[in-house]
């Protein structure tokens, strides 16, 4: 009896199995539309030379006595920000910094799904990064996150609250980047990467 059973069961795969494979291959949607692989391994790469690229220039604010100011805002921070948007642009990305405890508003989570992978690297401290598919403005692709975290050269503008340099104060009233230590959750960066319709 159970070996018959079985074998019914077998059955019911091998007829069911090919006209499963049949229906995706046969739907162009779900066959042809995906997020190009290369496109995935592409952003992994521009991101952790973002990152890098961060790193490096906070780097530069490890032994300065000066405090920082708007010209070093200007060789420090904003590099790494035109970098995104130059990456968004060459590649037809949408490349964003995004963070809970934010300077710039523009950087803000914009929906519950931004919110959501932060609080994953909230509680997932060895969590580097994830992919997890999306649709955004109607179209479908996969979004790339990728942790952003706190180095001990970032303090000299993100230490405590009363030590930002005067420029912050002044330039971001509503900030919210202060209160960190070496090795916080920063926040993130964000790509989406649309899908390729290989029809």
């Amino acid at each position: 009896m159970y070996h018959q059973n079985s074998f019914k069961f077998l059955g019911l795969v091998v007829i069911i199995f090919p006209i499963i494979l049949l229906l995706i291959i046969g739907n162009p949607t779900v066959a042809n539309a995906q997020t190009d692989p290369s496109q995935l391994t592409k952003a992994v790469q521009e991101i952790e030379s973002l990152d890098g690229m961060r790193s490096q220039l906070a780097s530069t604010l490890k032994d300065q006595p000066e405090t920082p100011n708007l010209d070093t805002f200007k060789q420090v921070c904003k590099p790494v920000g035109m970098r995104a948007k130059q990456l968004s642009k060459e590649n037809g990305w949408q490349v964003r910094q995004i963070a809970n405890k934010y300077r710039n508003p523009a950087h803000s989570p914009n929906n519950l799904t931004e919110k959501m992978a932060l609080a994953k690297f909230e509680q997932n401290p060895e969590l580097m990064g994830f992919w997890q598919r999306e649709t955004m403005k109607g179209e479908k692709g996969t979004d790339y996150y990728r942790r952003i975290n706190v180095e001990a050269s970032c303090l000299a503008c993100h230490g405590t609250k009363n030590s930002r340099p005067k420029f912050v104060q002044e330039k971001y009233p509503q900030d919210l980047a202060y209160d960190f230590k070496p090795g916080d959750l920063r926040g993130m960066y964000g790509v989406f990467i649309p899908d390729k319709n290989h029809i």
